[in-house]
């Protein structure tokens, strides 16, 4: 079912709490380096949003689809996380690798995002991820809500506060466009945005299946 599309957008760029230059933070990712079908299908959206003023367009490396926090560098101890990285690959090497399909893209009030499907198999990812967490910290100190959660990838942030009718238009120009991308493994990354992008490095690549 699609997604409809937000009426307004609003400044993605803001500082949240616990967030500055030179900030740096552990989370749990999708990443999509070595996905042809998922740089093309970016680099074809890309084109038509880039003309956009309101938008910040995501490079191709730092295309991603959000899991699961941790915390920040400078407030959790290098141990626990091996630790959480070691709990990870045990419950991961029990799923599979996923075939996912990128499809239609909306407007949210605070990015262009990509509907990734099936959800199943990446909520899956996502509950393995809060499992090896909570077998470290137990499940009360787990960050982040598990719900609500949608998996999606984005391709642009907005900076700006406006209607959302030029982005949506924008969107209706560009024909029907898909991509697929096989997973067989996430990552543990440290992510910044002191230069107004989400930028990392990555911690630890846990794959899925043995």
């Amino acid at each position: 079912m699609a997604v409809p599309h937000a009426t307004e957008i609003r400044r993605h760029w803001y500082w949240r709490p616990g967030w500055g230059i030179g900030t740096r933070f552990y989370t749990w990712h999708i990443t999509f380096d070595g996905q042809p079908e998922v740089t093309k299908l970016a680099e074809q959206y890309r084109a038509v949003l880039t003309g956009q003023p309101m938008l910040d367009i995501i490079p191709t490396q730092w295309l991603h689809l959000t899991m699961q926090g941790i915390g920040f560098v400078d407030q959790v101890d290098r141990d626990q996380v091996d630790a959480i990285v070691a709990a990870a690959q045990e419950r991961c090497a029990v799923l599979a690798p996923m075939e996912l399909t990128l499809g239609a893209p909306h407007v949210d009030p605070e990015s262009i995002q990509i509907a990734v499907e099936p959800a199943e198999p990446v909520r899956q990812l996502r509950a393995a991820i809060r499992a090896a967490i909570a077998d470290v910290w137990g499940p009360v100190r787990v960050p982040e809500p598990a719900e609500p959660y949608t998996p999606h990838m984005s391709l642009a942030y907005t900076n700006a506060d406006g209607p959302a009718a030029p982005l949506v238009e924008a969107l209706a120009a560009v024909p029907t466009l898909s991509a697929t991308a096989t997973i067989d493994s996430c990552q543990l990354i440290v992510l910044n945005r002191d230069e107004g992008m989400y930028m990392w490095e990555t911690f630890a690549t846990v794959p899925l299946g043995r």
